[in-house]
Order: C-alpha cells, then structure tokens, then sequence
C-alpha cells in the first residue's frame, strides 16, 4: 500500500503518524485562505424520513475508516518548512456528526455555518455534517438562500409535493482539503453501511471516442475576460447562497452535445445578458470548468481530484441569442469541451505547479502567491460553472430514511469572480445553487440570475 492508503492504527504500538505533503491545489489554497470568505463546499441532502442519531454516526464513522484519506489534519511545523503536510489519523479527533436543536429556521441557519464556518484544518477530519429533521417539503419552484426563503411568482413552474417530515443532511467540507465529489463518495458509504443497501454507483454515461478537433481562434489567455457587474453589494462580508429546482432541459436524441453542454452555454447567456442590463462594455467571457476523471467506486481517490480548464465565449455569439442561433452555439460550446476535456494539463496549470515546488519556505511562497494572486485578478475567469451531473449514488438509507430526492452542491465564490454556478441532477430534476460574494450582489441580485438562468436553460432545448 501507498501512504495514501495506509492509515495510522490505534492498535498495537505506537508508531509516528503518517504524513503527506500537501499537493499543488491544497497548497495554493492554504497559501490564501480568507477569514471573511471561507473556502467551503456545501453539500445539501433530502431524504424523505427519519434517520437513528446513533446508527447514523456508527455509520459514518465505519465510512471515514473506510476511506482512510479523509481522516487527516494539518501537521504543524517551524516557519522555515518547505512543505506544509497532512498528518493522517487512525480516528476522528472530533464528533463529526451532529444534530442541531429544532427551531423554525434551523434550515436557514445550516446553510448560513455551510457558508461561514469553515471546519478547522486542525482537527481530523475536515468536514462536518449536520442532521436537520422535520425540514418540511422542497418544492419544485423553491428557492432559499442563507437568510431566508422566497417561492417564485404565480407565473413560476407549479411545485411539485414532497415529503413533508423529511431530514436534510449537511456536508460541510474545507476545500483546502476536500472537494464535494470525494466527500460525496464517503456519504454514499455510510449510507450503504447504514441502511443495509446496495449504494454502488451507476454505470457512467457512454461517450463516443472522437479525434480532437483542432483549436479554434478564440481570444488569447493575456486579454482579460468580463467581469461580473456589481448589482447591490450587501455590507456584510462572505458569501451568499441561492438554490432552486429546475426541469432537466430537453436533449434531442442523438445530439452532438451533452446537458452540461447546454448548462455552459446557459450560463454565458445569463452572464452576458446581466453585464448589458448593467451597462458593462461586451467582453469575451471565461468560464472555469472542473473535469473530474476518477472513478466514482471505493477506489476513487479522495481529496482535491479535479483539474480546471477555461471554456471561452466571444461577445459576438453570446449576442445573437435568438432560438435560431442555439444550434449553432451549442455545437461550438460542445466542441470546445471536448478539446479542452482531452488535453493533458495539471489540475491549475503549469504555472502552479511551478510556484509550489520546495525550493524556498513555504511561508515565502504563501506571500509570493497571494501577491500574484492579487496581481492576476483582472486575469480570472469570468466565473465557473461545476456540474456534478447526475448522482451517481442512490445516496438509500433504508426503509425508514429512504433514498434522496434533491442534492445541492455550492462552490466557494470568493471575488475576483464573486460568483460560481452549481448543478447536479437527481431523481429527473436539476438542483441549481448560485452562490456569491456579498461584496458584488444581494440576495435580489441572485433571485434575478436564477430566474435569467431558468429563461436561458429553456433556450437551450431546441431540434437539431
């Protein structure tokens, strides 16, 4: 076995733990780590009953063994360490799963601590999950944010009923760490250990292997992309959330394109009709796409596992967005993230791997990279768009708990992007979260890019 997969153990004598020095994405992200705009993934659960306090954490702490790589902290060092490390763990040094008291917005405040309190690098494992019971019915055209909860208007999709006692489960991850794919894995294992039932994930779709098709002229990585135009920056600092249920869009058979082909270009139509609603000048938009390529079984590494690619859009195609054109766009975007998807490349880049190697201490390198950071910011990306696509789990607990019928995710949406765009399918529906920084919109300002990104989604399903 790899270090990886060799945890610590409680029995026997003792012996040093193990330690691993922090790959290139952890790196980058300790190096910049933000009181005010913690780096959380929020993942959100619904399931239609009840779940045993006592067998549930049995459960997850038999998963967390199980998945050795999760049980990790940061190890402590001098200042002049060329590397920070992880320190794995033969057990959790903290209670994981909790069960906050009822109260009338106990839905709203997991989501507020899923976006401000940050589980601490510290203590093993990173990651925490809450069990919030009786939560009441999610509705089809529901949308709530981290203070409160507002349905769409008469003219909105009509609801569809829900369970009305459910639980909600919230994962609570430090992407220094983590990312929500891995963590996922974990909670499809304790729900397998939990509820007696078969959690094995489904059979990925199948692509047809094509040639690469040669570059396009799109607008050089030196030219700075759009930004997101403020609307109502909110005085408070951090991170604001919004999630809906949406229709999964129509996808003639056969087509040359996927779903998440039609989300890219949603969500440059959104972005681009926003930035002419508030006077922004047209830029060509940069959309940063995570590509997950590990399998979703218990081999799947755990951690940061995905690499980051830039699917560009020029102002021109982003303006002519009448139905007729959606063919034609939608064919490019397609081609485009299969060029991208094919290319070798480290998960941020060349440049990255570059500014993380043990030359100089690491305290050193954190200054250089926030600078750059800082330095690169009309650089960034327009904002990015992750789509977990279907879930591959049935995430089934059992007789009693039952199988989820709506999963969110949220990604960190810290400025210079100040926003992120988040999807994943479950049971037939699309669950969308936006998630922003409070320093560029309100929680009106999101209400409108939901709605902006329901209108375009509906563009998207057209006849080939």
């Amino acid at each position: 076995m790899t270090a990886l997969q060799q945890p610590a153990r409680a029995d026997g004598p003792s012996r040093p733990a193990v330690r691993v020095p922090f790959p290139v994405v952890d790196e980058v992200a300790r190096h910049c780590l933000q009181e005010e705009e913690p780096e959380t993934v929020h993942i959100e659960v619904h399931l239609p009953g009840r779940l045993d306090a006592g067998r549930l954490r049995t459960a997850f702490a038999q998963a967390l063994r199980r998945h050795p790589r999760i049980l990790m902290r940061e190890a402590p060092g001098p200042w002049y360490r060329r590397r920070y490390e992880w320190e794995l763990t033969a057990e959790p040094d903290v209670e994981v799963v909790s069960f906050p008291a009822p109260g009338r917005d106990e839905l709203r405040d997991a989501r507020t601590r899923a976006l401000t309190e940050a589980p601490p690098l510290s203590l093993s494992p990173p990651i925490r999950l809450e069990v919030v019971e009786g939560s009441g019915p999610v509705e089809g055209s529901e949308a709530t944010d981290a203070v409160g909860v507002q349905p769409h208007g008469a003219d909105g999709p009509q609801p569809c009923p829900r369970p009305a006692q459910g639980t909600v489960l919230f994962l609570t991850i430090n992407h220094t760490a983590l990312d929500g794919p891995a963590c996922l894995r974990v909670l499809a294992t304790a729900a397998e250990l939990y509820g007696g039932r078969d959690n094995s994930p489904a059979a990925p779709p199948t692509r047809t292997t094509e040639t690469p098709p040669p570059p396009e002229a799109t607008p050089s990585n030196w030219s700075p992309p759009a930004r997101v135009a403020p609307g109502t920056p909110e005085p408070s600092p951090g991170n604001g959330m919004l999630v809906t249920e949406l229709p999964l869009p129509h996808r003639p058979k056969g087509s040359p394109y996927t779903v998440n082909d039609q989300l890219m270009v949603t969500t440059a139509l959104t972005l681009a009709h926003w930035n002419r609603e508030h006077g922004a000048r047209p830029r060509h938009l940069r959309i940063t796409m995570p590509v997950d390529d590990r399998p979703r079984d218990a081999t799947m590494p755990i951690g940061n596992g995905t690499r980051l690619v830039e699917v560009p859009f020029i102002p021109e195609e982003l303006a002519a967005h009448a139905p007729a054109d959606m063919p034609a766009l939608l064919h490019r975007t397609a081609t485009r993230t299969r060029a991208l998807k094919s290319l070798p490349r480290p998960q941020l880049g060349h440049g990255a791997a570059l500014l993380t190697a043990p030359i100089t201490p690491v305290s050193w390198r954190a200054a250089l990279t926030r600078g750059l950071r800082r330095a690169a910011a009309p650089w960034t990306s327009t904002t990015l768009l992750s789509n977990i696509g279907r879930i591959p789990y049935p995430l089934d607990f059992g007789e009693e708990a039952g199988r989820a019928h709506a999963v969110w995710f949220s990604a960190p949406a810290r400025m210079p992007r100040g926003l992120t765009v988040t999807t994943a399918s479950t049971a037939g529906r699309l669950h969308l979260a936006l998630r922003w920084s409070r320093a560029l919109l309100s929680h009106g300002d999101g209400a409108h890019l939901r709605d902006l990104f329901e209108h375009y989604l509906h563009t998207t399903e057209v006849s080939p």
